[in-house]
């Protein structure tokens, strides 16, 4: 029963965590709409599979890069793009999504709802696989999640087990963003274009502080 107490903990723990992406989220939920945040989050939990998949099966090998030049290496790049989208969002001119402009609307229930087409939900999660993958702490946490699992497993020798365990934390994790998504959604009606130039300034920042600290946290590690 530990074992999965202990999953479920750590995935709301997780969930809960404030990060880059979670303003994304909460900003894609509140502009797009239910599916569209959906769809980011679904690129979001693919790319925390790959790199929970990576951490399971090179532990040792992820252990070693956790030091020295590639530890650095990996730290630069992350904080480049983290700082790149950051900027590009702070100056992005945003545009009200015409569905969202209707649900703001008091006569919504007269108005005809606009489909929005498979491609665009297909490029937010792409735009939320990026974005996450882009973050070089995700593998290293996973890896920490992996090795907590292994403390907990009934069966120490079973990799199944592990498995098992980040599968709890996963779903538990995408459960409270479906949550997120939901109460973000509520806040529709207040949207206005005033509010989303300064959601994605806000946006724009915290990417921005977080490329930065990747990086500065390198050089002042660095061996």
């Amino acid at each position: 029963m530990q074992f999965f107490i202990q999953a479920f903990s750590i995935g709301f723990l997780l969930s809960i965590m404030i990060g880059p992406v979670f303003f994304v989220l909460l900003e894609t939920s509140i502009t797009k709409g239910f599916r569209a945040a959906a769809s980011f989050d679904l690129g979001v939990l693919i790319s925390d599979v790959l790199y929970i998949l990576i951490a399971i099966m090179f532990m040792e090998q992820i252990k070693g890069l956790d030091t020295g030049t590639n530890k650095v290496l990996f730290g630069f790049i992350g904080g480049a793009i983290f700082i790149i989208y950051g900027l590009f969002t702070f100056f992005k001119k945003p545009v009200l999504n015409e569905k969202t402009l209707l649900d703001s609307e008091e006569n919504v229930v007269n108005q005809t709802a606009i489909v929005t087409p498979t491609k665009d939900y297909i490029m937010l999660g792409l735009k939320g696989f990026l974005l996450n993958f882009a973050n070089p702490l995700v593998v290293f946490y996973w890896l920490s999640v992996a090795s907590f699992a292994n403390q907990f497993a009934p069966d120490k020798s079973s990799i199944g087990w592990v498995f098992l365990f980040v599968g709890i934390v996963l779903l538990t994790f995408f459960g409270v963003d479906v949550l997120k998504i939901l109460a973000a959604k509520r806040l529709r009606p207040l949207v206005n274009q005033k509010l989303l130039t300064a959601l994605n300034r806000v946006i724009g920042i915290v990417f921005c502080l977080f490329g930065i600290f990747l990086i500065l946290q390198n050089i002042i590690h660095k061996p």
